[in-house]
């Protein structure tokens, strides 16, 4: 499934060979900000940015014997440029160049992420006014409550998605930063003008300090911030799969020709792509947990934190991206049933106005406690007879003492659960083209 990825974008940003072209960046950038310092001669940096490559199979046959990535890596790198190599990785330890590789990497990626939460968002936005007075029963416990609108449950969603980007730019800003400080961030073999000169090159700032690595409560916010986007996207689509219940019906997510729900039952029509994006949105949150326990490293750094961030970064960006692409098109295409909406408030045959009657008995001077005994003494005998819950409030002496016929015929009514529904749209929308 995930390897038909429809966005190879994503995916290609964690392959191997991005990684060592990213590391090849940053090798780069650090030999012009020597150069510029007068460390590193003109002719030399030309050379070196001419001929500067890698062998993808030489750094594994390389590594095969050294056991040390970086240091396979360099010496594939300088068999190609040659005598000139002695001033690539000047000064440098081996995550002066992955730390701050990875930071491109992670802040690229969320710059993904964000693009497509922007969609998302535009999306919502849109639906939610197309179905701003589009009346459907709001529910508690999942039982029905009172009406509410399939828009106004839409910009719910929006304004969540509202935070996410608000979430994702303090990550953005957070991961937007490197180190190229020396073995243990002290400068010892560097010129700090090196690393603002080649950090400034890459578009990051330098940690205000750093060990031999960049703290990694920065690289546990921005998996953390994938896991609330996907945690969210799960809420999204749990709604979808229960307004997709036969009994229900309200809501489908599209259903393709030629699709097939079921190897036995011509009939099914499961929301098969709502229960994926929640099963993978498990995957994204127990990542969580181990961005966390990479966070306490031994002294100045140890590499507990290595072989777990080589899975738990691509695997948190391509689900999460998989997982934003697949609703982006779940609600561009899905089925609203609003027959079925109306339907279902319906069902319940009045309950759902309960409170209104509530309320206009107090508002006659009965205590609430007084009030409340008569409205359930009836809802609840509509309940377990599968009566109509009007026709029991008409009937009842103690209700038509306070309340006239058509008192009660304005307690049933849907227009009062409609007026502050433009309300609550203009205080989420008013400042937004």
């Amino acid at each position: 499934m995930i390897e038909r990825y429809t966005n190879p974008e994503m995916g290609s940003l964690w392959t191997e060979e991005n990684r060592y072209r990213t590391w090849l960046r940053v090798e780069i950038a650090v030999c012009e900000a020597w150069n510029k310092l007068g460390k590193i001669p003109a002719a030399s940096l030309k050379t070196i940015k001419a001929k500067a490559d890698f062998d993808i199979r030489r750094i594994d046959e390389i590594e095969c014997i050294v056991k040390h990535d970086i240091i396979a890596f360099l010496t594939s790198v300088n068999e190609k440029v040659g005598p000139d190599g002695r001033f690539i990785h000047l000064g440098l330890t081996s995550y002066d160049v992955v730390d701050t590789a990875l930071s491109l990497m992670v802040r690229q990626s969320l710059l993904q992420v964000r693009a497509r939460l922007v969609v998302l968002k535009k999306i919502l936005r849109k639906e939610a006014l197309k179905h701003k007075m589009t009346v459907c029963m709001g529910r508690t416990h999942g039982i029905h409550a009172e009406p509410v609108t399939f828009g106004f449950k839409l910009l719910v969603w929006y304004e969540e998605i509202k935070r996410h980007l608000d979430r994702i730019d303090r990550a953005i800003e957070v991961m937007s930063v490197g180190r190229i400080s020396g073995s243990v961030g002290t400068y010892i073999h560097l010129n700090p003008k090196v690393e603002v000169l080649a950090l400034r090159k890459l578009g990051l700032k330098p940690a205000p300090v750093s060990t031999q690595v960049l703290q990694r409560d920065r690289h546990a916010e921005a998996i953390h911030t994938l896991a609330l986007i996907a945690t969210s996207l799960e809420k999204f689509t749990v709604e979808i799969r229960h307004l997709q219940k036969s009994e229900v019906l309200e809501l489908e997510e599209p259903f393709t020709k030629g699709q097939k729900g079921s190897s036995s039952m011509p009939h099914k029509k499961n929301p098969v792509r709502c229960e994926r994006i929640a099963g993978l949105a498990r995957l994204v949150r127990g990542n969580v947990q181990v961005a966390l326990e990479n966070i306490p490293l031994w002294h100045e750094r140890d590499i507990s934190h290595s072989s777990a961030e080589r899975i738990i970064f691509p695997d948190s960006f391509i689900l999460t991206d998989f997982m934003l692409s697949e609703t982006i098109d779940i609600i561009s295409h899905w089925v609203v049933r609003k027959d079925r909406m109306k339907a279902n408030i319906n069902a319940t045959r009045g309950l759902t106005f309960s409170q209104s009657v509530l309320l206009a008995l107090t508002r006659k001077g009965l205590t609430r406690e007084e009030a409340y005994f008569l409205v359930q003494r009836n809802s609840l005998k509509a309940w377990e007879e599968n009566l109509d819950f009007r026709a029991l409030v008409e009937a009842d002496p103690k209700i038509g003492e306070k309340l006239t016929p058509a008192e009660i015929e304005k307690c049933f009514k849907l227009d009062p659960y409609l007026e502050k529904i433009g309300y609550i749209f203009e205080r989420v929308l008013a400042h937004e083209s």
